[in-house]
């Protein structure tokens, strides 16, 4: 596709839509793509990226990180900061309905050769214990009471129930809760879609992968060994998942109430009722705000619960305990969330609400909210790839602050859908990966279909993009050979 005649190139990675090019426009839009992926871009995207800038509040650029693709009300791979103090919004469209989909890794001390005699066995066995596909449960029993307490503590309810280690929690985003999360804000309909989910996958583009860091695939590594990887061919687990059918319900609840006060009570005027959204300090924009963070530390919770029976199988498995296997957590990312940060804009600091939706916040070195462990080096950034080609782990950098400090969270797709199960059968999918040393199970062949690799953009060229961006470095490319999807 020809490059648009209204996009402006700043450098080889970013590219700008002006103000003038939309009526309304507050700030300008950016998008972090080499040449090659711009050319690929939907062209929705530069719609809906224009229409973010007209948000009241909008700080500096709208933002379309490198895996950016059409999305809800905000684009996938969509970053918008406002500006709590000048009126600025908060809208779901910017956040996501999956609230808080995000990444988890963890390393072991197993090799390849040692995990390989055993892997159809290891995930048969992770298919059992980890229910996947839509309208899965989980094994953890809780009422709906109960449920109401947990998605206020987060993680720290499961580290104290016996699903975790302490130190888990350093190794998570906001330590595994988000506080001031209050169920009282929650539908009694949204506590019924998520109460009996925790530790369940779900379905979509959420997975659980066992890949090995190869030393061909290490870019880094000093920073590699900083973050556990410290073995030739080394196995990991990477998953991704998020708050379940709960935070869709938290989302299509306020985007409802949203669209009843945002003309009438505020008088915002959107070009994309998708973006429905409310002042930051409003009563509507604060009951979201503690009900977002609710969906937050549900998926906290789904991950570590997830972690807990990983372990468990891995030590049935291979006969020794998760500790003694050298289990331990890189970290945990999110995305689809919009959160409270402290950012110097034009020399000054602001307070700003940062929406990332399919977007991974990337503090670099000495930054605040950095674990300890992380602190010299820069926050971990977990980017997953489609489940034939591999993902990355990567680190925060210093001119990560052109964007907030945010970088990609995955491929992007470049196929939908309907196409990508119209093009692709999934057993005969499944069947290829196999034979290319990959073994797969998932709860629907044409599931599966969906999750093609040739339905995502290059991971490779995304990661790219990232770095000569100066948004994210990267440290290590991990290989897929087992993969459970929904």
């Amino acid at each position: 596709m020809a490059i648009p005649e209204f996009l402006n190139q700043i450098s080889d990675t970013i590219w700008e839509i002006p103000v003038s090019y939309k009526e309304g426009m507050r700030v300008p839009a950016r998008i972090y793509a080499t040449h090659k992926l711009i050319e690929e871009l939907d062209e929705a995207v530069y719609d809906q990226v224009t229409n973010v800038a007209t948000l009241p509040g909008v700080t500096k650029y709208a933002l379309c990180m490198p895996d950016g693709h059409f999305g809800y009300g905000f684009p996938i791979g969509g970053v918008a900061a406002m500006d709590v103090e000048q009126g600025g919004v908060i809208s779901p469209g910017g956040i996501g309905f999956d609230i808080n989909c995000g990444m988890r890794l963890m390393v072991t001390n197993l090799t390849y050769n040692e995990v390989k005699p055993d892997l159809k066995k290891l995930v048969d066995k992770l298919y059992q214990r980890v229910p996947a596909g839509v309208g899965s449960t989980g094994f953890v029993k809780l009422s709906r009471n109960e449920f109401r307490q947990v998605v206020e503590q987060g993680a720290q309810w499961c580290v104290r129930n016996g699903y975790g280690w302490e130190e888990d929690l350093e190794l998570m985003e906001e330590n595994g809760c988000l506080k001031g999360a209050d169920s009282s804000k929650i539908s009694e309909k949204a506590i019924d879609r998520g109460f009996n989910q925790i530790g369940t996958l779900g379905s979509g583009n959420h997975y659980l992968e066992i890949q090995v860091a190869r030393q061909e695939f290490i870019f880094d590594r000093e920073l590699a060994a900083k973050m556990g990887i410290t073995m030739p061919n080394q196995v990991v687990v990477m998953f991704h998942c998020g708050s379940r059918g709960f935070g869709h319900q938290v989302a299509t609840d306020y985007l409802q109430i949203f669209l009843k006060v945002m003309e009438s009570k505020y008088g915002i005027k959107i070009l994309d009722r998708e973006l429905a959204c409310a002042p930051f300090d409003s009563p509507e924009g604060q009951a979201y705000f503690t009900a977002m963070k609710c969906g937050i530390n549900m998926s906290f919770v789904n991950r570590q619960v997830i972690l807990h029976r990983i372990r468990e199988v891995f030590s049935e498995i291979f006969g020794y305990s998760a500790e003694e296997l050298g289990m331990h957590m890189v970290y945990d990312v999110a995305h689809n969330t919009a959160k409270l940060e402290r950012h110097i804009v034009d020399g000054r600091e602001r307070s700003l609400l940062v929406h990332r939706k399919g977007a991974t916040r990337a503090f670099g070195p000495g930054m605040g909210d950095v674990p300890q462990r992380y602190k010299e080096i820069g926050q971990p950034v977990i980017i997953g790839g489609s489940m034939e080609t591999g993902s990355y782990l990567l680190v925060g950098v210093p001119s990560g602050d052109q964007t907030f400090f945010s970088t990609a969270h995955g491929s992007g797709r470049t196929m939908s859908r309907a196409k990508a199960r119209k093009t692709y059968r999934g057993e005969k999918l499944q069947k290829d990966m196999q034979s290319r040393g990959i073994y797969v199970r998932s709860t629907s062949m044409s599931g599966l279909a969906e999750e093609a690799g040739a339905a995502y953009k290059n991971i490779d060229d995304v990661i790219e993009a990232a770095e000569l961006a100066g948004i994210s470095k990267r440290v290590v490319r991990l290989t897929p050979i087992g993969n459970i999807k929904g």
